[in-house]
């Protein structure tokens, strides 16, 4: 081996990794960018087979369609963004108002009642909660309130961006797949295809079981929230339900959400015979909803949808929470099974990939 063939060898490795820099660099830089093109392809995603129906059965033309749908999906945002408005307008005018006087009483008073009701149990863990200064930093929310009113500029954009993507790749579904075929050869382009045919197939199955599974969720927190009286039911309902899209963790902080709000609408009532009753109730209702998800809809949207054992999807969430955080979680499931069809086009014959895929 010749000193040129190791130094260009050398500089052929340099070129490489000031390359993948360069582009790790470059999509660091677009990352927002990024985030619009994977929204919209969600829903786009969601929103094919409504589509495809409007097509076929109902003889739409694709723009129309395309149109509808569109008008469809911000109907149903449209209408959460209303559902919102009234509580946030309300928390903000009650933050802006500083009326912290009252709320520091009706809090008390819950802490006080709860401090009792152990005390007579002989439990005495909450004698330093009482006494805590729980408002000295609450002055600062009004300030956090005047941030978020600081982004809704740039949640505009975003939001504008997000629509106007996502209106070309539902009215031009080629866009995407176009532009990855130019990353392959003319050999490996027939394999690409009918994986990307089948991640779209998997996919839109699997974000429209996420949908159904939200939905029922919903419905039954709502029913439960509702039929103990718990002020604002379908929005605390809704946050709930939608903290469930963030694996293991979501339905804990749905569940300690829940729990506090199920608490606090009822400040100023006995905590004994009130509070800790309904609170209890609605719990019970919360644990039902979780169970029902557990072991029904969240087996039947796995196995059905992206084809893998709930072992599989377990680890899998969890290696990704561990490298990625919540957003890892979040994604984990449908890149994982994006990785599997195109690894069983490309690496059919490879023992560990025909384990993992001999189910689609």
């Amino acid at each position: 081996m010749t000193s040129n063939t190791i130094t260009n060898g050398i500089l052929k490795a340099i070129a490489i990794l000031v390359g993948i820099t360069l582009l790790l660099y470059f999509l660091y830089k677009v990352q927002s960018i990024l985030v619009y093109i994977a929204i919209s392809a969600v829903i786009a995603l969601i929103a094919s087979p409504i589509i495809s129906f409007l097509k076929q059965k109902l003889k739409f033309p694709n723009t129309l369609a395309v149109i509808f749908t569109m008008i469809f999906f911000i109907g149903i945002f449209t209408g959460l963004i209303s559902m919102f408005i009234p509580l946030i307008i309300e928390q903000g005018q009650n933050l802006s108002l500083l009326n912290i006087e009252q709320l520091q009483t009706n809090i008390q008073n819950l802490i006080t009642e709860i401090n009792d009701y152990f005390l007579a149990k002989g439990i005495n863990v909450l004698d330093e909660l009482k006494h805590a200064d729980l408002f000295k930093n609450i002055t600062a929310i009004p300030n956090l309130l005047n941030s978020v009113i600081g982004t809704l500029g740039s949640l505009s954009i975003g939001l504008f961006s997000v629509v106007f993507i996502t209106f070309f790749l539902m009215k031009d579904t080629q866009i995407m797949e176009s532009s990855i075929y130019v990353l392959v050869s003319d050999k490996s382009e027939s394999k690409l295809k009918k994986s990307l045919s089948t991640i779209n197939h998997l996919l839109s199955r699997y974000f429209i079981g996420l949908v159904f599974q939200i939905s029922i969720l919903f419905v039954i927190y709502t029913i439960a929230l509702l039929i103990f009286g718990i002020e604002n039911a379908i929005v605390i309902a809704f946050l709930c339900a939608l903290l469930n899209l963030i694996p293991y963790i979501g339905p804990l902080v749905g569940g300690v959400l829940m729990l506090f709000l199920s608490m606090s609408s009822n400040l100023g009532e006995d905590f004994q015979t009130v509070i800790l009753p309904t609170t209890i109730y609605v719990m019970i209702g919360y644990v039902i909803a979780q169970l029902i998800d557990n072991f029904l809809s969240q087996p039947l949207i796995f196995s059905n949808s992206v084809k893998s054992h709930p072992l599989e999807i377990f680890l899998i969430i969890m290696i990704a929470g561990i490298l990625f955080g919540v957003t890892g979680m979040i994604v984990a499931i449908p890149t994982y099974t994006a990785i599997k069809v195109i690894l069983k086009a490309f690496l059919s014959d490879n023992k560990i990939v025909k384990s993992l895929t001999k189910n689609l």
